[in-house]
């Protein structure tokens, strides 16, 4: 076991005094090398719950421990990864890359080699040398990807971070995420909304409830058999994969809200 959350809740306050609550009694479990991913409606929290992962909230009651330590700040042993393209736009790539390892006073020889290995994993040895302006929105994450998995993080937290990539893009970037996974033996937690990539990423789906968010389903896609591919289609192809879709298709009208009377 690698991550544990154990009967999470969270608060806010209220625009007119008072609380708001987001999160209510969460409690799910994520192995080593596994990824996870949580789905949901808008406004259930999952944001809320990476956040937290991540040691930039902290919530307001349960515990959330990883390896057994508990959380109670930002750490080295968690990366995230933004939708939102975070490189430094004066650093090149392989600068960008090697900016935490420098921040951590690791040896010019060790950043440039380490830097290396993770431009290389993510495909991008030719750009190395380039500056995040000439690069796509792909290539950026790319690059954000590689600076995280640079600091050698235990857990990769992603918060929906091919949201803003066009389709065929973002299906290469699924795909690459897997290679990734694979390759490392990271575990990685996952913020979406997209009901195929969490199916296609995903060794469990944590599905939360609306507003405020609770686990309403704690899903391992068993058509899967526990393997992972590398090629989305093949996935979309499997038996099972479009009777699950339904079924949490199905979860999400009922937790948005939205579920009618069939005609």
């Amino acid at each position: 076991m690698r991550l544990k959350l154990e009967r999470i809740g969270k608060t806010f306050p209220g625009p007119k005094g008072g609380t708001v609550e987001a999160i209510r009694d969460v409690s799910f479990e994520v192995g080593g090398n596994e990824v996870c991913v949580l789905l949901g409606p808008s406004g259930c929290g999952k944001s809320t719950i990476l956040r937290m992962v991540a040691g930039l909230d902290r919530p307001s009651s349960g515990t959330i421990t990883l390896d057994g330590r508990v959380i109670d700040g930002p750490g080295r042993d968690r990366g995230m990864v933004f939708q939102a393209y975070t490189s430094f736009d004066w650093l090149t790539v392989r600068q960008n890359v090697e900016y935490g390892l420098r921040l951590r006073g690791v040896a010019a020889s060790e950043r440039r080699d380490r830097a290396a290995h993770f431009i290389d994993l993510v495909h991008l040895t030719k750009f190395a040398d380039s500056y995040p302006k000439v690069l796509s929105g792909g290539m950026k994450q790319r690059v954000a990807i590689a600076r995280t998995l640079a600091n050698d993080p235990e857990i990769l937290l992603m918060d929906e971070p091919f949201g803003a990539l066009d389709a065929e893009t973002r299906w290469h970037m699924q795909e690459l995420s897997i290679a990734i996974a694979e390759e490392t033996g990271k575990t990685i937690l996952m913020v979406t909304h997209d009901i195929e990539e969490s199916i296609f990423m995903a060794d469990r789906i944590i599905f939360l409830s609306r507003h405020p968010g609770t686990v309403a389903a704690n899903i391992v896609p068993a058509f899967k058999q526990g393997r992972r591919w590398s090629r989305k289609e093949d996935v979309l192809e499997l038996p099972g994969y479009a009777e699950l879709e339904r079924d949490i298709m199905r979860l999400m009208r009922q937790q948005a809200g939205a579920e009618t009377e069939a005609a």
